[in-house]
């Protein structure tokens, strides 16, 4: 019998199958969602801007409407329709300056539910707005996206139609050896920069770590010397799926409570990045802005990684709410001699926390922060500082 074959856990093959089948079913089955329009020029062939190497990105995530309720609400974006009319306001500044806008990251959380086909009707036109404008626009899946559920899972392969609807245009197609089939995992290069998306719900399948691993070997780093990944659920983060349980009057400090799919990605993906040399993580889940570096050393160097939480692109933001246990963590590494700080931590009030973007400036090997925040208040989150350079 099957069962006496494969006891507790389908080997390899089988699940190589399973996937393939709830893929297969996925792709025939018909969604109401239409592609995100593109911009009218192609994006570039990597080889044809091998010679770039100053421009600058955008970065934010977590877009989704503030909607309660058993079966939710409208949805409604209208913070992050701010945070895209000011991202292109910065787009239009830059146009003539040596650090052109080209990209827009984000990392997840698209709309608040979506298996339903109505709520991207909502996002895509706001989109379509830094497409409109000649920018490329790369999304991450998150969990409201997709969600957690394993391959298979209907909720999954409902919203991960939808995803890869709205997405048909813009990501690399199932047949480009920089996307993994089937998946919403993939990266581009674009002039000295590689970044690569990954599926942070399923962190521990095999197969996209597989894919992602075979990515970063086969690189050419005199290419690309920066490495970025972006995702969504962070590494490390302060807010409340960060982990950390603050002590208060009625209750004790106790463990962390570190989300599954956080778990996998600091034990599947952090050695991996490590080996590489990725430069910075760019995450969400957490509304709100929060930043982390990891310093580490390999081949008699000391290397840093910045993990950069940035969940403030329209959901209702969150509050600092304690800081992770980091030490385990530290230990775990303590060959590569790993140290985790602090360096950028978010308010304990919203208002502290506004809706914001990150512009990324990249010169050359060097990469520049700035943080842009919607509403009355003059964001500088980094000691009155709003731009900075990760070194």
């Amino acid at each position: 019998m099957l069962t006496s074959r494969f006891p507790m856990r389908p080997g390899p093959f089988i699940r190589f199958f399973v996937a393939l089948f709830s893929v297969a079913a996925a792709a025939q089955t018909p969604t109401n969602v239409r592609p995100i329009q593109p911009p009218e020029a192609p994006f570039p062939a990597e080889k044809d801007t091998a010679g770039v190497t100053r421009f600058s990105f955008v970065a934010y995530g977590d877009t989704r409407c503030d909607c309660g309720g058993a079966n939710g609400s409208e949805e409604v974006q209208i913070e992050h329709a701010k945070v895209v009319d000011l991202a292109l306001a910065k787009a239009a500044a830059l146009a003539s300056t040596p650090y052109p806008l080209r990209i827009v990251i984000q990392t997840g959380d698209a709309v608040y539910r979506g298996m339903n086909a109505e709520r991207w009707d909502v996002y895509i036109p706001i989109i379509e707005k830094l497409t409109r404008a000649g920018l490329w626009y790369f999304l991450a899946v998150g969990n409201h996206d997709t969600s957690t559920m394993p391959i298979g899972d209907p909720t999954r392969e409902a919203g991960l139609r939808n995803v890869l609807a709205a997405n048909a245009r813009l990501m690399p197609p199932d047949d480009s050896p920089r996307r993994l089939k089937g998946y919403p995992t993939y990266a581009f290069g674009y002039g000295n920069t590689f970044f690569i998306a990954i599926d942070s719900n399923i962190a521990s399948d095999r197969t996209q770590l597989e894919w992602t691993t075979r990515q970063l070997e086969q690189l050419d780093r005199a290419r690309f010397p920066n490495v970025i990944a972006f995702f969504h659920h962070p590494i490390f983060s302060s807010g409340p799926h960060g982990g950390a349980m603050r002590p208060t009057p009625d209750r004790s400090p106790v463990p962390d409570r570190t989300e599954p799919q956080t778990v996998a990605i600091r034990s599947l993906y952090t050695p991996l990045f490590r080996k590489h040399h990725v430069r910075m993580t760019l995450t969400g889940h957490d509304h709100l802005l929060d930043h982390w570096v990891e310093r580490y050393e390999d081949g008699g160097k000391t290397l840093r990684m910045d993990h950069v939480v940035t969940g403030g692109g329209g959901a209702p933001t969150y509050v600092y709410n304690g800081d992770p246990d980091v030490h385990t963590y530290e230990r775990t590494y303590a060959a590569q001699k790993v140290q985790i700080d602090h360096v950028m931590k978010p308010g304990e009030r919203n208002v502290d926390n506004p809706h914001h973007f990150l512009l990324i400036q990249v010169d050359g090997d060097k990469l520049y922060l700035e943080v842009f925040g919607t509403g009355l208040t003059d964001y500088k989150p980094y000691q009155g500082q709003s731009r900075i350079e990760l070194r």
